[in-house]
């Protein structure tokens, strides 16, 4: 159930980005992740009004404080970071090196949380970060230098990775994945409202209708892959789901193909097609 969970927050997570994708042709990036991580916050607070399943039963402060310093830096910090190294390499070289999160999760779940890893999860794991790089490579695209601003994006998939390894930290003190997405998420909506209310720049306070739009729906879809996920790391280990959960540009591609139409058959789509299937697969059969 960790793992289907983890693949469901795949889809999820590969649909709010290509909603981003949308919305950033409207809207600055700042703008949007307000809105986007607003609405993700919103939408949990009213799941915790009208749905008795959704609750905070079982208060546990020093979980509640684990959660809520996680939402201090994610999402927020992470989507800040990641729209910068996006501008700095171009999304080829940065999609590749945040390809590497699950990596760092999975060393992380070993050093501090004291979960064993296996040679076939290990090999697994390698499978989806090569497959993942080699689905979000364009050599064409890749026009950053080493070096050029990549401690951004390395900073940005640590700091991913690492979000998971303090949720499931977490949840070892408070098994509640809701109240772990309601804290973080209500915590990084105040965060990026701090952050917006320093910004000097005036394009991060300007809002298209269209733009709200698809960045609410972006909230919208990270709000239900981030419930998965945690439930995900509740039930299961960082070292199973945090692999199938960064498998998101496999779908990523896929609802590309379908929407946007812009990917053709190559030998390095089938290739990374193959690795990042390959991969989920060995991990979905642990």
């Amino acid at each position: 159930m960790a793992a289907a969970l983890a693949l469901l927050a795949a889809v999820l997570f590969a649909a709010a980005l290509v909603t981003t994708q949308f919305g950033l042709r409207h809207m600055e990036g700042l703008a949007g992740a307000k809105v986007s991580i607003s609405s993700a916050a919103i939408l949990f607070w009213l799941m915790l009004l009208v749905s008795p399943q959704h609750s905070l039963l079982g208060w546990n402060t020093p979980g509640a404080g684990v959660f809520i310093a996680l939402g201090v830096f994610f999402p927020v910090s992470v989507t800040l970071l990641a729209y910068e190294a996006n501008r700095r390499l171009g999304p080829t070289t940065a999609g590749a090196i945040g390809s590497t999160a699950p990596l760092f999760a999975v060393l992380g779940a070993v050093l501090f949380l004291g979960e064993t890893l296996g040679l076939r999860q290990a090999a697994a794991t390698l499978a989806v970060v090569a497959g993942s790089a080699v689905l979000v490579w364009r050599r064409q695209a890749a026009t950053a230098t080493p070096g050029q601003g990549s401690w951004v994006a390395w900073l940005a998939a640590a700091l991913r990775a690492l979000a998971q390894v303090i949720a499931k930290a977490g949840l070892l003190l408070w098994p509640n994945p809701f109240a772990a997405a309601l804290l973080g998420y209500s915590t990084s909506a105040v965060v990026i409202w701090l952050i917006s209310a320093r910004s000097t720049r005036p394009e991060s306070r300007a809002y298209t209708r269209r733009g709200v739009t698809w960045f609410a729906l972006t909230g919208l879809f990270n709000c239900c892959a981030i419930l998965a996920l945690y439930t995900a790391l509740d039930g299961g280990a960082v070292n199973i789901v945090s692999p199938i959960a960064f498998s998101y540009p496999l779908f990523t591609l896929l609802l590309n193909a379908v929407i946007l139409r812009e990917e053709h058959l190559s030998l390095r789509l089938v290739a990374g097609v193959a690795l990042t299937v390959g991969g989920v697969g060995a991990l979905l059969l642990n």
